[in-house]
């Protein structure tokens, strides 16, 4: 299963758009998720916001969705 960030479904990086159409969940709810996990993840929430980054940054772009 290749997960790839989506060039359409996306708000930021599409990160979050491109596992959810991997994976064939909603978008939003991945972000939502993504979004909870960020403000409630015990200790520092910056590993949250660092992981979207370096998936933005290492994920080839998908054309497709």
């Amino acid at each position: 299963m290749n997960i790839e960030r989506a060039r359409r479904d996306r708000l930021l990086l599409g990160v979050c758009g491109g596992i959810a159409h991997s994976y064939g969940w909603n978008s939003n709810l991945v972000r939502l998720v993504t979004v909870i996990l960020g403000i409630f993840i015990p200790g520092p929430n910056v590993i949250v916001l660092a992981a979207y980054i370096i998936m933005g940054l290492v994920l080839p772009v998908n054309e497709g969705f």
